[in-house]
């Protein structure tokens, strides 16, 4: 038994034309919003707690490049741009730049030696689910 393209290709055709007009009127993919401001703060707050990341928090809420440098910094701790575990964590507010895609705040930490350090915390704006991307130490 032979086919020949010229009778397959009109039912091939038939066929796929209702999955067609169906993909045609479907709603496009939900894509979740990006953070804002105000969950960006609440993650951060979250994150950091008062006295610094858990240690599932940085096995699972920060990028891969945040552990990479950690793993070759084994001296300081990266997310904290410190040693040891500071007395106090504050957040400052969050900054968003829709345009780059990223929002950020100046995270200080307060020491039992009554010194302060700030350094700034970024989050991607489209992460799912929302983590640490990077940390800027100052100075």
């Amino acid at each position: 038994m032979t086919y020949r393209l010229g009778a397959l290709l009109p039912t091939l055709l038939a066929l796929s034309a209702p999955l067609s007009v169906a993909a045609a009127h479907a709603a496009p993919a939900a894509v979740p919003p990006p953070h804002d401001a105000g969950q960006i703060s609440t993650f951060l707050a979250g994150f950091y707690g008062h006295h610094g990341p858990s240690d599932y928090d940085r096995d699972n809420r920060v990028s891969q490049v945040l552990k990479d440098r950690q793993r070759e910094r084994a001296d300081a701790d990266v997310l904290l741009c410190a040693q040891g575990q500071p007395q106090d964590i504050a957040i400052g507010p969050v900054t968003v730049a829709e345009t780059a895609g990223v929002g950020w705040a100046t995270v200080t930490t307060h020491w039992d030696s009554g010194k302060a350090d700030t350094f700034t915390a970024y989050v991607r704006l489209d992460s799912q689910p929302i983590y640490l991307d990077d940390v800027i130490c100052a100075g």
